[in-house]
């Protein structure tokens, strides 16, 4: 081999050794960028979904409704400062079922998931508007599904008098399916719940506790 061509190749070497030892460091920004990041997501998530407090609020027994297993929700008994508006008391308890599960494996509604909105007509039917979150954050499968939905509507029946039905938007919008499998299109009965939330609900069958009115 030439002596020049040796040269080069020596360079070279060289030049990738050095480079795979520079590269180290930026690995270890880049971890650490996205890690400050997800500290950012969170503290984000806090500022745009603050504890909601008001006049009326007292300390009581609540009954929020988290995941007990792999296909079940059961109520966790929890102090919680609750309004007597049901509006407001609504939304604070949703947001206690999203942001304060125990344990990570009794979550049942993803972190990231936002309420946007909560509203009550004068006939008991309450709307519930989560931001994209609650569908693109769920594992995936039926299961899954049907405890986000029934921790929900479970939620809400067992802490505030007078509701009657529940609908589900999703950026305010409303959608077919929870992630693909659970009906959204019509009212969740919130006199009827079951006990074991096991209902087989996919698109053309909707769960047994949905009260399925346009």
């Amino acid at each position: 081999m030439p002596r020049g061509l040796k040269i080069l190749v020596v360079v070279l070497a060289i030049a990738v050794i050095a480079g795979l030892i520079s590269l180290q460091p930026l690995r270890r920004r880049i971890r650490r960028l996205g890690e400050s990041r997800s500290a950012d997501e969170q503290a984000r998530h806090a500022v745009l979904a603050p504890p909601i407090s008001t006049p009326t609020d007292v300390t009581v027994k609540a009954q929020i409704f988290w995941a007990a297993g792999p296909d079940n929700v059961a109520p966790v008994e929890v102090d919680l400062a609750l309004s007597a508006d049901p509006v407001e008391r609504s939304r604070q308890l949703l947001q206690a079922l999203i942001a304060n599960p125990l344990t990570e494996e009794q979550r049942t509604l993803p972190a990231e998931t936002t309420l946007s909105a909560f509203y009550l007509a004068p006939d008991g039917t309450a709307v519930a508007d989560f931001s994209d979150a609650i569908a693109s954050g769920l594992p995936s499968g039926i299961l899954s599904e049907e405890m986000a939905v029934n921790s929900i509507a479970r939620t809400l029946e067992s802490n505030v008098p007078g509701l009657r039905r529940l609908k589900i938007l999703i950026h305010g919008q409303e959608v077919d399916t929870l992630a693909g499998n659970v009906d959204l299109t019509g009212f969740f009965d919130l006199n009827s719940v079951p006990a074991s939330p096991t209902a087989a609900a996919t698109m053309s069958s909707p769960p047994e506790h949905a009260n399925q009115e346009r």
